[in-house]
Order: C-alpha cells, then sequence, then structure tokens
C-alpha cells in the first residue's frame, strides 16, 4: 500500500501480497472426528481473528462451524476410508474443503420441508457465497466459501 502526502509518495510496507492462513486435518471416521472437526474450525477461527485481525461476528462464527458440520458428516458417512479437511482463510473469507474417497457427487434434492435427512448440502448453499464439487483423483473435493463479514 502506498500513501500520498502533499505529493510525496510514502510506502508502508504492507503493499507486498500475503498467504492466506491455511490448516489441514486428517480423520479416519472413527467416533468423534464430527467433534473433533468443529474443535479444529473453531480453533481455525480463533487464529484468523489474532493473526489476520479477522472480525468475524456470532452468525459466521456459526455458519462455519455447521458447514464443516456437514461436509464432514457427509465424508464420513458415505466414503470408504479417511478424509481431509482444510481451511483456508483471510480477514473477509474462509474456504471450507473436504476431501473424501468417495467418487460419487453430492445430490441437491429440491426443496421440500418433509423429506426427512438429506439437507446437508441444501444447508451448506444456503450459507456460503460458493459451493463447488469435483471429482479428483482419489474421490472428491467439496469446497464452500463463507464471507465473514456482513455485506449489508
Amino acid at each position: 500500500m502506498i500513501y500520498h502526502l502533499d505529493g510525496a509518495v510514502i510506502p508502508t510496507g504492507f503493499d507486498v501480497p500475503v498467504e492466506p492462513l491455511r490448516r489441514a486435518a486428517h480423520f479416519t471416521g472413527e467416533p468423534g472426528c464430527i467433534a473433533e472437526a468443529r474443535s479444529f474450525a473453531a480453533q481455525f477461527l480463533q487464529q484468523l481473528r489474532t493473526e489476520w485481525c479477522a472480525v468475524i461476528d456470532e452468525r459466521a462464527d456459526g455458519a462455519v462451524l455447521l458447514v464443516v458440520s456437514e461436509l464432514v458428516t457427509n465424508a464420513d458417512r458415505h466414503s470408504e476410508g479417511p478424509y481431509i479437511l482444510e481451511l483456508e482463510g483471510t480477514d473477509t473469507a474462509l474456504t471450507v474443503t473436504v476431501y473424501d474417497s468417495s467418487g460419487h457427487l453430492p445430490r441437491v434434492f429440491p426443496r421440500d420441508p418433509e423429506r426427512v435427512g438429506r439437507h446437508g448440502l441444501e444447508i451448506v448453499r444456503a450459507l456460503a457465497r460458493d459451493v463447488s464439487v469435483e471429482r479428483v483423483p482419489v474421490g472428491k473435493r467439496v469446497c464452500a466459501v463463507l464471507p465473514l463479514v456482513d455485506a449489508g
């Protein structure tokens, strides 16, 4: 960033791109993994607050934990092996990515308040500003980007 003061250019030293904060955790599918994933995400949010000076409101905090729960639960339930939770964040957005060994892509069902279950991806899509799903060589990757600041 460069400031201009009465025609003089003052470099601040903060114009160098900074890498987002990234962390990943591997889960085996043993009982308690979903709670561990939520705890891992909560610690990550705290790191964003500390290291990136991110202002994360209660709603965004809850949305991140819910998205992590939904994506990890899906990986736990539908894959035949371990899965990886990867978090990447800055002061404005957080990306939740889950890799699992199942090549079957999740289905989005039409909204139906009478349907029991299978609302996970619907919930994720409602909370995230962007959701992508793709096959990777060892299964699939589900990625959700959540804003940490209110755009309105």
